[in-house]
């Protein structure tokens, strides 16, 4: 007997024992509660039988195939389970020819659960389209590349996509607890194990349900008792001292960040190293960098903000663990940059003068004036059109009057922004300042013109 009472010689006895503790119900599911909590949409379309084409999204051990398992537990349909890593397109069109008939002579829709539907290329996928148009079948796709790049859009616009999350350390550790209580004639597996034990396991996982059953087979095989330090030797890995939610997290990530902003590729390499190796969430380290990439880069090299955005995305699309190659190329291209933190400042200061002075009126010449009435009023008066300006500089300022003087963004001498630098002097000397007190109105209207012809 298994974990969930599956009938004997249903599954192989030296099948792996993620295979042999897969759940056949919802409720036995771990994880996935966004998708499978009371009065979420794909538990009652499951519990209804009255699903539709859909596609199942998430990394590897997520649960897509258990989810097909527990469909076919659920639905009265008939239900075929097709690899498109195994399977061709002949076998497909027997399976839909099969499908055809199942509902023409016995009234019985067929569920045809794709794994790996993103192995078939989108003309390969084609196939499917015509009996789903026409209800011959109901498709249940499983990927776990990015849908809207890997998947066929008519096929797609027929399909609802549900999006799996990797499982969470307390998540995993659950089922590493449920899988030790059902061990009892599942083989000679150790079944006592320390919570620090089943943490690392956990850990190691990076959100892999099947990665984690794995792992507790061949350390429980090893005939050690499941502590941190059998484990250590067993899986031949360190614990590393990292608490995603504690102290030892915050000093990871500080250090990273401090590694790349003080110019230092090897350090910064080295906590990389540190986080991915303990499981931190890789898209959390991307959010960082790419807020490093404005706060400490800024201007001196504005690539910077490209090449980390950039990088977000690609670790997005490709996911892990060819994502941390993404995040070293972010890491080491920020860290040797230039620096400047004068966006940074700029903004704080600039911030700091609003909840200082308050919202000060805008000059009358730059407001809006899409009415008679505002244009009578003066608003808009005397703006001067940059591209009509020679050098494209204006002589009014845009600042409101009170703070006419006011300096927020002062770029550094540092890469590309002393070449900004450069050329903001450049401006302010071909460029009369808006304030000069000591020339006088008539003189700033040029010879033979008075103020009041301003």
């Amino acid at each position: 007997m298994d974990l969930f009472d599956t009938p004997a010689g249903t599954v192989p006895d030296d099948a792996p024992l993620a295979e042999r503790l897969r759940p056949r119900t919802l409720d036995q599911i771990v994880g996935q509660s966004h998708l499978l909590g009371e009065d979420k949409l794909l538990r009652r379309l499951i519990e209804s039988d009255q699903l539709s084409s859909l596609i199942l999204w998430g990394p590897p051990g997520t649960g897509k195939t258990t989810l097909s398992h527990v469909i076919s537990n659920a639905t009265q349909s008939r239900f075929v389970f097709f690899s498109a890593v195994l399977g061709s397109i002949k076998e497909v069109r027997a399976i839909v020819a099969e499908a055809r008939d199942q509902r023409r002579y016995h009234n019985r829709r067929t569920l045809l659960f794709v794994d790996e539907i993103h192995r078939f290329n989108k003309a390969q996928q084609d196939a499917f389209l015509p009996p789903v148009e026409k209800g011959d079948i109901i498709l249940i796709g499983a990927t776990t590349e990015n849908p809207s790049f890997e998947v066929n859009a008519a096929l797609l616009s027929r399909s609802k996509v549900f999006v799996l999350e990797p499982l969470v350390r307390e998540e995993l550790v659950i089922l590493l607890k449920r899988a030790l209580t059902a061990a009892e004639g599942l083989g000679p597996l150790n079944l006592e194990a320390t919570d620090e034990a089943l943490a690392f396991i956990a850990d190691l996982a990076q959100g892999d349900a099947r990665a984690a059953l794995n792992q507790l087979e061949v350390a429980a095989h090893s005939g050690h008792p499941l502590t941190l330090e059998s484990l250590e030797k067993v899986l031949q890995r360190k614990a590393l001292l990292y608490d995603k939610g504690g102290e030892e997290h915050y000093n990871v990530i500080s250090a990273f960040i401090k590694s790349v902003r003080g110019s230092d590729p090897d350090a910064a390499l080295y906590y990389l190293a540190r986080m991915i190796e303990a499981g931190e969430d890789p898209m959390f380290i991307a959010r960082r960098l790419v807020i490093l990439a404005s706060e400490d880069v800024g201007n001196a090299d504005p690539r910077g903000l490209q090449v980390a955005v950039a990088g977000q995305q690609a670790l997005h699309f490709i996911g892990m663990p060819e994502g941390r190659i993404t995040l070293a190329q972010v890491t080491t291209y920020l860290a040797t940059a230039p620096k400047s933190n004068a966006a940074y400042i700029g903004i704080k200061m600039a911030q700091a003068e609003v909840q200082q002075s308050g919202p000060l009126p805008v000059p009358m010449h730059i407001r809006n004036a899409p009415t008679g009435l505002m244009k009578d009023l003066g608003y808009g008066k005397g703006y001067q059109y940059a591209h009509d300006q020679k050098n494209t500089l204006v002589e009014h300022g845009h600042l409101p009057e009170k703070l006419q003087e006011k300096r927020f963004y002062t770029p550094t001498d540092r890469g590309y922004e002393k070449a900004i630098r450069e050329r903001l002097a450049y401006w302010n000397s071909l460029r009369q300042p808006p304030n000069d007190h000591s020339v006088t109105k008539k003189e700033k209207n040029g010879p033979g013109k008075d103020s009041e012809d301003s």
